[in-house]
């Protein structure tokens, strides 16, 4: 492809962009194709000659289009959102374009730099301390492994790295009940053990209880094991609880452990300035991460990762051949040390075109829209006669199931899992479940960009109707 072709194809693609934008709504969210649909259309064997674009763009088209899960959707409702907004893919066009491998600053002195800013930027966003410090990681599951590595290497004085595990260092990491399963597999691939993960219990809430958090680091200590790492949450995945972030901070100050705050899709909430007693304490925790990439209209992957002593994360991370020797080493931030990649793509460009281009209130205003659509669907499930709130709704996901009379529990679950599989079929609106407190249940996560009132009262809407139907049916003594 010459220039002119590049020239003419990437208007017609920035042109089918803007139609896509514009018209996603009237797409299936999911779409109705079976395992293997797609890859039966996909030769076995690459083409040996080169092929017409249009041949490859109508085949996006035919092909691919037809088997996507629409996540730019406002009726996407499934999972907590992969955000983002046009300022960001506009960023991405150009990061894609440069090819910026900025692994030092010397490789790209302007995206290392723009980074620091961002995340300064950021931190104040947040309202988070001023003793913290950043970088940008892809996802939240590879920050919070940096955290366990960080503090693996400062408890042990960076000597796990140098000559790997003895039998004597017994360390023990601890979460609710309702952690994110990325915490399991970050202690899993930090050579700690499963066994050594500790899911504490939690309150009528989900919110970790910090009694039993103190009672089972002391039960620890007395068998002679070493408490490492606390990961507690701002916004768990089931349901959104919050955690008391002061309270466990405490318990690890006292006890020199390691306190990481998991604030993945909750933490773009601290924008807004009232939602701020989520994150009370959390100037004494070590480290802290949230996803620009879920909830503040950046495009994934882009996750913030503060640290109180870079330094830790540092001399976990940094190995400098000489072939990566710079005369400018001792000035600047290089970022390859900051994490686990050596390759880092440039995300803070995205974060730099969303955040001037929507400003910090337009982006205030879009989450407290979110929160208050999430407090509405609140109020109409209690006042129901036959849906019950399965969770309390800080924010705007929203958990629930259809309780009516005279059905035991077994057939309140196939209940409930025929509305939303019915409903999920209609390609009108796609959401899921989750377990609380051993109950399947019901859950809408809403947060997408474009998302209105009208997107979700259209959704309670669907998912009462189809409740309504079902049940009639179920009275008429037919399958469900």
């Amino acid at each position: 492809m010459d220039t002119q072709e590049f020239r003419k194809y990437a208007h017609e693609l920035v042109d089918w962009m803007a139609d896509y934008l514009d018209n996603v709504e009237d797409y299936p969210v999911l779409p109705d194709v079976a395992p293997g649909d797609i890859i039966k259309q996909i030769p076995e064997t690459p083409p040996e000659k080169s092929q017409e674009f249009d041949a490859i763009f109508k085949d996006f088209k035919a092909k691919i289009l037809p088997g996507m899960t629409h996540w730019e959707s406002p009726n996407f409702m499934a999972y907590f959102p992969g955000n983002k907004s046009k300022p960001s893919i506009l960023a991405e066009m150009l990061t894609a374009t440069l090819g910026a491998q900025c692994m030092q600053w010397l490789t790209s002195p302007a995206a290392a730099e723009l980074e620091e800013q961002m995340m300064n930027w950021l931190r104040q966003m947040l309202g988070l301390s001023k003793s913290f410090t950043g970088v940008i990681q892809d996802t939240a599951s590879t920050a919070t492994l940096c955290a366990i590595l960080t503090a693996r290497e400062r408890k042990s004085g960076y000597q796990i790295n140098e000559r790997g595990f003895s039998n004597e260092e017994n360390f023990v990491v601890y979460s609710s009940q309702e952690i994110h399963s990325s915490i399991d597999k970050g202690v899993k691939i930090a050579g700690l053990g499963l066994n050594n993960l500790r899911k504490i219990d939690v309150d009528e809430n989900f919110a970790m209880k910090p009694a039993h958090l103190r009672q089972v680091i002391h039960e620890d200590i007395k068998q002679g094991l070493t408490p490492l790492c606390v990961v507690s949450a701002i916004g768990t995945t089931s349901s959104t609880a919050i955690d008391p972030i002061d309270e466990i901070a405490d318990i690890c100050l006292e006890h020199a452990i390691w306190h990481h705050v998991d604030a993945a899709y909750a933490g773009t909430a601290l924008i807004v300035p009232e939602m701020r007693w989520m994150s009370k304490g959390v100037e004494k925790a070590d480290s802290f991460v949230f996803n620009p990439h879920k909830w503040m209209f950046t495009n994934f992957d882009c996750t913030a990762y503060f640290v109180k002593d870079p330094m830790a994360l540092i001399n976990t991370f940094t190995i400098t051949p000489d072939y990566l020797k710079t005369s400018v080493d001792d000035e600047v931030k290089n970022f390859r040390d900051w994490g686990i990649p050596l390759g880092r793509r440039f995300r803070a460009l995205k974060l730099w075109f969303v955040i001037r281009e929507m400003g910090v209130e337009g982006i205030r205003s879009r989450i407290r829209d979110h929160i208050s659509y999430g407090q509405w669907l609140k109020s109409e499930i209690e006042t129901h006669p036959e849906f019950r709130l399965m969770a309390p709704v800080p924010l705007n996901t929203v958990c629930f199931r259809f309780e009516p009379t005279g059905f035991n529990e077994r057939e309140l679950e196939q209940l409930n899992k025929s509305i939303m599989e019915q409903v999920n079929r209609t390609g009108r609106l796609f959401f899921m479940q989750t377990t609380l407190n051993g109950k399947f249940t019901l859950r809408l996560a809403m947060g997408n960009t474009n998302l209105t009132k009208v997107h979700v009262k259209n959704a309670w809407s669907l998912i009462q109707e189809t409740a309504m139907a079902i049940l009639e049916t179920k009275k008429e003594g037919k399958t469900v």
